[in-house]
């Protein structure tokens, strides 16, 4: 997900998603450390687009103070 899609979300949006992503994150671990997946840079790419959307809604609550 690019930053130009995640400043669009509203910022309840944005803490739903990062409540799933961090969910599906945990369970693409734990299937990775069992069976291997198929492009195991997925992992990478959710743990940036988690730490891309957290940072956005910190910059949010550090515009509204």
């Amino acid at each position: 997900m690019k930053i130009a899609e995640i400043r669009e979300l509203s910022t309840k949006e944005l803490l739903e998603r990062i409540e799933a992503d961090s969910v599906a994150l945990n369970r693409m671990k734990i299937n990775h450390s069992i069976t291997p997946l198929d492009n195991p840079a997925q992992i990478k790419a959710l743990r940036r687009t988690i730490a891309r959307m957290k940072g956005e809604v910190r910059q949010r609550e550090l515009n509204n103070k």
